[in-house]
């Protein structure tokens, strides 16, 4: 039985490339001169920043500071200006087949967890594979039932989403992310809308797929889940990235003085 959040030391990781630990070294998402306007307000700044394969890459910052349009602008959810962003060499597709494999391809996990109340869990889970993939029901069944309990919740598989806890639901969102098989998974702020015991139970999750080589791009205030599980911190404020470091540079010796203020009032409680 895996260890719980909190009794989990850090992640092995491969030795450091700069500042930078890099598990495969090899670039599958590369974000190239980003902007975006929302009207007046420039919500991203000349983003530039490389996420490698079986990395993972905690951003965080104050509230408005661009993480979340920046994780949505990842798959297209939300367009940009200008600068290019390329996944697995390959630009993002503006729209028709091209960007529906994308989003195939790009696991998504909301705060808001967003499965079809109408639907069973084993059914949220295995509706993407067989529409989108094709994969026969028998075999998509299967996945999922696997995939449920590997997120701890497959004896909840014949319920409605209602009947689940928010911790419980989180969890069927990122099975149903995994069914999928993708290249990465993007994480907006997965843990925000729980209530505080269920908190662990979802992190549990995610520093579990951090353990296996999952590529993820975690927003998040989980500053514990950002030291243990993450290769990489992105800080973000006004729309800019203002430092990027290895967890323990960035927690222990941040560098301006808008990290400094920022971990001062968030560590403090």
């Amino acid at each position: 039985m895996r260890p719980s959040f909190g009794d989990m030391e850090p992640t092995q990781q491969a030795p450091r490339t700069s500042n930078i630990s890099v598990r495969h070294g090899e670039p599958l998402v590369v974000i190239d001169h980003v902007d975006k306007h929302f009207g007046d307000l420039h919500v991203l700044n000349d983003i530039n920043t490389v996420i490698n394969r079986g990395e993972v890459v905690v951003v965080i910052g104050p509230s408005g500071s661009g993480k979340s349009t920046l994780c949505r602008a990842i798959n297209r959810l939300e367009t940009i200006d200008s600068g290019t962003i390329t996944i697995d060499g390959e630009r993002l597709p503006e729209e028709g087949a091209g960007l529906a494999k994308l989003r195939a391809d790009v696991g998504m996990v909301f705060q808001s967890f967003n499965l079809f109340a109408h639907k069973t869990v084993l059914e949220n889970v295995t509706l993407a594979p067989i529409r989108v993939r094709r994969v026969r029901r028998k075999e998509a069944d299967a996945k999922a039932m696997e995939l449920l309990e590997r997120v701890g919740v497959a004896n909840q598989a014949q319920k409605m989403p209602a009947q689940l806890s928010g911790g419980q639901q989180q969890r069927v969102a990122i099975a149903r992310s995994l069914a999928m098989n993708p290249k990465l998974i993007l994480m907006d702020e997965p843990t925000s809308a729980l209530d505080p015991e269920m908190i662990n139970e979802v992190l549990d999750v995610m520093v579990g797929l951090a353990e296996q080589g999952m590529t993820m791009i975690v927003v998040t205030h989980e500053m514990g889940f950002a030291r243990k599980a993450a290769d990489r911190v992105l800080f973000m404020d006004g729309g800019r990235i203002v430092e990027e470091a290895t967890p323990a540079e960035f927690f222990d010796h941040p560098k301006s003085d808008r990290a400094k203020d920022f971990l001062s009032k968030i560590l403090e409680h």
